[in-house]
């Protein structure tokens, strides 16, 4: 199949910060490209967001019902191949669920919706559909975490018992949301972000990236949930004691009232013969301690490392790769999919690699539980 795959998109209009990280990263590798997108909920933003990116005003939509609707009665040739989803999270579900009616695979910012009784209905409405579908959890698409995944699979830390994550950010430290800033005034309405804030919004990175890594599940949890700022509607700050299926322990925190940090996360795991940390600012290096040998730092692009570290580097040793790289990696794996599959081949194991629905089912429930454990004061099965 010489062609790139056809992306069309919902949301990610004028004056959205999320929409345009996306568009990057699906075009890095030159394997997708943007053909279609219902930019807004308000048909003239939208109109003008399409005419920024170029986009024939035919194939520039009203809404994502109607995007949906149209693109499935072009030829076979000229339609998406998929839609990527970069909304607010209460519009999730109903994106989703419409395009998979539809027949088309989905790419779909996290959290995957609202609670979880949508959350369940699309994990069965893929699996009924046996449609592709990724999570962009893009923290899981750094090469260095790819290294800690496989040194916890090959079992060299040991059996683990320790898992420490933690995602500060100070963003929303003063009532920002009283302003004419969307990006707070969204994540801080119940109606469009959901049960939670910042355990919504950055601890659900948090615990997507512990259970990659380590492979775990978590139990339990018992919770502490704050909103500092007055007037503020969801919680700004959060902490989680953990209990893991294998019975190790573990904490984890979020808060976006973390004064002067920027996205500092990070994880922590300690097994019975050594530990491993990795940071989010500086993703390049992945520190391993081990008990009875000398600290390591590992490095993107300087081997050996593993397979899934290496097929996840883009550029030689020594040139930062970040943010938009990670991102990349999860579409470039789900457009390599998308390919093999419309080919009628299996995909490479090393690129079928990128958050499912099924992740985000564990999402949700993990906001669903820390909410219920913190208004409980209690321990909660997750």
């Amino acid at each position: 199949m010489n062609r790139k795959m056809r992306m069309g998109m919902i949301g990610g209009g004028q004056g959205a910060f999320i929409g345009a990280v996306h568009r990057m990263a699906a075009a890095l590798d030159g394997q997708i490209e943007l053909v279609c997108g219902a930019f807004s909920s308000d048909a003239a933003r939208s109109k003008a967001s399409g005419e920024d990116l170029f986009l024939p005003a035919h194939r520039v939509y009203g809404s994502y019902e109607e995007m949906m609707e149209q693109e499935r009665g072009l030829p076979e040739g000229e339609r998406m191949d998929f839609v990527s989803i970069v909304t607010p999270n209460h519009v999730h579900f109903g994106a989703a669920k419409a395009a998979l009616l539809k027949g088309f695979h989905v790419v779909c910012d996290k959290p995957l919706c609202l609670n979880m009784e949508e959350a369940l209905e699309l994990e069965a409405l893929v699996e009924e559909t046996g449609l592709l579908f990724a999570l962009t959890h893009n923290y899981t698409g750094y090469p260095m975490v790819k290294q800690a995944k496989a040194m916890i699979q090959d079992g060299e830390l040991g059996a683990i018992r320790k898992v420490v994550a933690e995602y500060p950010q100070g963003w929303l430290s003063t009532f920002l949301e009283g302003s004419d800033q969307k990006q707070a005034a969204w994540r801080t309405d119940p109606a469009r972000s959901g049960a939670a804030g910042a355990m919504g919004d950055i601890g659900t990175h948090a615990e997507n990236l512990l259970e990659y890594i380590t492979g775990l599940r978590i139990d339990a949890v018992c919770a502490d949930l704050t909103a500092f700022v007055p007037g503020r509607r969801l919680d700004d700050d959060g902490n989680v004691l953990l209990r893991f299926d294998n019975g190790a322990k573990g904490i984890l925190f979020a808060s976006q009232i973390a004064a002067g940090e920027e996205n500092n996360l990070s994880i922590r795991v300690y097994g019975e013969k050594g530990g491993i940390e990795w940071r989010q600012m500086e993703p390049n290096t992945l520190t391993v301690r081990w008990l009875d040998g000398p600290t390591q730092m590992l490095r993107t692009g300087v081997g050996p490392l593993h397979p899934s570290a290496q097929a996840h580097a883009r550029i030689p040793a020594g040139h930062p790769e970040g943010y938009l790289e990670a991102f990349a990696n999860i579409y470039r794996n789900f457009a390599h999919c998308l390919r093999a599959r419309l080919e009628g081949r299996s995909a490479d194991p090393l690129y079928a690699d990128f958050p499912s629905v099924s992740d985000g089912v564990r999402g949700m429930r993990f906001i669903e539980k820390v909410v219920e454990s913190s208004r409980e004061e209690q321990w909660v099965r997750v």
